[in-house]
């Protein structure tokens, strides 16, 4: 029996995992793996600084990447 035949593949592209955090689905930062805040339609987390807008652009420490989620 072949058993990686029968394995699937659990990770998340990173669109499913901003689509996640926007709904509020995950709680984790996706810089630092630290619990993020939901507040005024927008995602951040305390620990990196790491901020995700209502429009899916995520900011990281003054880099800012225009992500589109969904």
């Amino acid at each position: 029996m072949n058993d990686s035949a029968g394995i699937t593949a659990l990770h998340r592209t990173l669109d499913q995992e901003l689509v996640a955090l926007l709904r509020g689905a995950s709680l984790e930062c996706l810089c630092c793996g630290e619990f993020v805040m939901h507040a005024r339609g927008a995602v951040f987390c305390p620990e990196c600084g790491a901020q995700l807008g209502e429009h899916g652009a995520l900011q990281t420490g003054g880099v800012e990447s225009a992500l589109q989620a969904g």
